[in-house]
């Protein structure tokens, strides 16, 4: 609503109480997808949700969502997939001036050479994804629904991951896929550390070019007032900038979300966790394990990994 106006905003509900609070706020411009009229007579699409884990399920219908928006809705030129955890920072106009005359956007995860061995996940990232309506663009989008029906899996499996390896040939599969250059759009833990981040009157440039999104992957939310922004593990310190100027508006915008879900039920509110560890069932309830997972907050806190959030104020 601050940057990217007019625009409509199609939200896939996985289950029936994120429809019908979505449906009781009447956000404007969000139209929430039920999830039995999206799965509708799409008998492919039911039979690969028998033989997946949810998480896996979740990816398989990427494809599929943006398949169902364009076809419901023909008045659709270009369509954008979004990532749930993405925060925009400022007016996404430079994205689709990228695109231009394109058929298909997609976004690289622009690994330092350090982590080059993550993309064995992707050379792409599927959280940000723009589709024309156009022959190209409708020819990639239905090889890859294809493939996901088939296969969709949270592993990596000859040469395939989930819904994201998928995009490894897209420039030479299809002609008129543009990778995103600006550096902007896509900022992530995974690939800050390639960049120089500073603040210009209230705005994160990064580099040279000003933030536009970034990709919360990993935030957790272990304690009351502590934050894992999940920096940790690509090597990443949280300094003063992320911290004030990335992290912290997230945060607070969440916190804000909460409050605001507190009015339907006092059990609805924004939960930071590990949706392929909530989906999986691998969480131990034992004392020890508790222990154990105390001390390790602990410990990442008095190294500096973690944010600690009280009224308001990030540190």
């Amino acid at each position: 609503m601050r940057h990217a106006l007019p625009f409509r905003l199609w939200v896939l509900c996985f289950d029936d109480a994120t429809y019908e609070i979505l449906h009781k706020l009447a956000l404007p411009q969000v139209h929430p997808i039920l999830q039995r009229d999206f799965e509708n007579e799409d008998e492919q699409l039911s039979r690969a949700k028998a033989n997946r884990s949810q998480v896996e399920y979740y990816f398989t219908c990427t494809p599929s969502l943006i398949a169902y928006v364009l076809k419901n809705h023909l008045e659709v030129d270009t369509i954008t997939y979004l990532d749930a955890d993405l925060f925009f920072f400022s007016n996404p106009s430079p994205i689709y001036e990228e695109l231009g005359d394109g058929s298909v956007l997609i976004v690289g995860h622009r690994f330092p050479p350090h982590l080059s061995h993550l993309e064995k996940y992707g050379i792409y990232n599927v959280g940000l994804l723009s589709f024309r309506r156009d022959d190209v663009a409708s020819r990639c989008l239905h090889w890859w629904r294809k493939q996901c029906l088939e296969w969709c899996y949270d592993r990596v499996e000859n040469g395939r991951f989930a819904d994201q390896k998928y995009l490894d040939d897209w420039p030479t599969r299809f002609p008129g896929v543009v990778v995103l250059k600006n550096k902007g759009a896509g900022l992530a833990p995974w690939n800050v550390a390639n960049y120089s981040l500073r603040v210009d009157n209230r705005q994160v440039l990064v580099d040279s070019d000003r933030l536009i999104f970034f990709h919360f992957h990993g935030l957790r939310q272990p304690w009351k007032w502590l934050y894992d922004p999940g920096l940790a593990k690509y090597g990443v310190r949280a300094n003063s900038k992320l911290k004030q100027n990335i992290y912290g508006p997230y945060i607070r915008e969440l916190k804000k979300a909460s409050y605001s879900l507190a009015q339907f039920a006092d059990s609805y509110s924004v939960r930071m966790e590990s949706i392929r560890g909530d989906m999986k069932g691998k969480r131990s309830c034992s004392v020890a394990r508790k222990i154990k997972n105390q001390l390790s907050t602990i410990k990442m806190l008095l190294q500096g990994q973690l944010l600690l959030v009280v009224d308001e104020v990030v540190t």
